[in-house]
């Protein structure tokens, strides 16, 4: 009886938390969206729910990895509301649709990895790929083409890694994950490779080389990197709930990823402050972007300083730590996807 009643308890948990997250994301969502809804016709209504849909996909399948909620929720939030979903509007809002249901698709093989069906779960990781085909099969067929085949992604996309301001200013595809979250996702990857997690790294590897490819089954590659960012949003949460645990012992990779943020930081204000030129056709505005860039990277660098002398002098203060890190990935969430919206419409 006790251990049913610890399963029932924990299930209202659960179910409590994703109702909580969800009403957060559609109350942003909307909020980010509503100085534009002048310009809206009825399909595009279909945006703030994708917006919605992709996070809570993100915060649910995090929910295999990441323990902490507020790990799960930023998670989350990266993927949603990050440039490349947000970037979809430019094409068609049922191209952000099949963003929003891949999330969903990885759900079976990820939580299946934990039974006695285990061996599934590989199988069940080609659903998203073959959900990708057979969307754009059916586009061909209704000839809705949502987006181009000729859309893929370029090496000179990439720059959005660093600058995704100015990237989503100039790109049809908008590649990033802000700023602040850089250091999560440095932490992501180390532990991602720590736990040899082998098979996370190879559904990474092939989106990515699928959306530089050429179109393979008729598909626009842009849409296969839904893939990889699907994973680095995960991996997000993950880092974050890395640096809010991390201890002495591992305090070296606190300062590698305050040293990379502090890195970014400066290549953006020199790119701001005199060679803002590179970005030709925007001039100083460019300049004022990555000087935003560079303010958010240096947001980023002092949590993360502050993590590190924590774990150095062997202060665990979790949920301070928590504060820090939601504190300062909310506001660069939330004024680079408001950003985003309004350069759209």
């Amino acid at each position: 009886m006790l251990h049913k009643k610890i399963n029932i308890e924990s299930t209202a948990k659960v179910i409590y938390k994703t109702a909580a997250a969800t009403i957060v994301y559609l109350a942003a969502a909307v909020y980010l969206y509503q100085p534009q809804f002048k310009k809206f016709d009825a399909l595009q209504y279909l945006l703030i729910v994708n917006v919605s849909l992709a996070c809570l996909g993100s915060f649910v399948l995090s929910r295999r990895w990441v323990a902490a909620s507020a790990g799960s929720f930023f998670a989350g939030a990266i993927y949603g509301f990050g440039s490349f979903s947000l970037g979809l509007a430019k094409y068609h809002p049922t191209a952000g649709l099949l963003a929003a249901a891949i999330p969903w698709l990885f759900c079976p093989a990820s939580f299946i990895a934990k039974t006695k069906w285990r061996w599934l779960s590989r199988p069940l990781s080609a659903l998203p790929f073959l959900a990708i085909i057979l969307f754009f099969r059916m586009s061909e067929h209704y000839r809705l083409f949502a987006v181009p085949m000729r859309a893929k992604l370029h090496l000179a996309d990439l720059v959005g890694l660093i600058a995704p301001l100015v990237m989503a200013q100039r790109s049809d595809t908008p590649v990033g994950f802000y700023h602040v979250p850089i250091a999560a996702l440095l932490m992501g990857f180390a532990i991602l490779v720590a736990a040899r997690r082998y098979g996370i790294i190879v559904i990474f590897c092939i989106g990515t080389i699928l959306a530089f490819c050429e179109p393979v089954y008729r598909v626009s590659p842009v849409m296969w990197l839904t893939v990889p960012l699907l994973c680095c949003s995960v991996l997000i949460g993950v880092g974050m709930q890395g640096l809010a645990l991390v201890g002495y012992a591992d305090r070296k990779w606190v300062l590698l990823t305050a040293a990379v943020s502090g890195a970014l930081a400066i290549v953006t204000l020199l790119l701001a402050t005199k060679y803002f030129q590179v970005f030709a056709g925007l001039g100083g505005y460019a300049a004022r972007l990555l000087a935003e860039s560079a303010k958010m990277y240096i947001l980023g660098t002092l949590v993360a300083v502050v993590i590190f002398f924590l774990a150095r002098a062997k202060l665990r203060v979790t949920v301070l730590r928590w504060i820090l890190l939601c504190s300062a990935m909310a506001v660069d969430i939330f004024l680079g996807a408001r950003f985003i919206i309004d350069k759209m419409f």
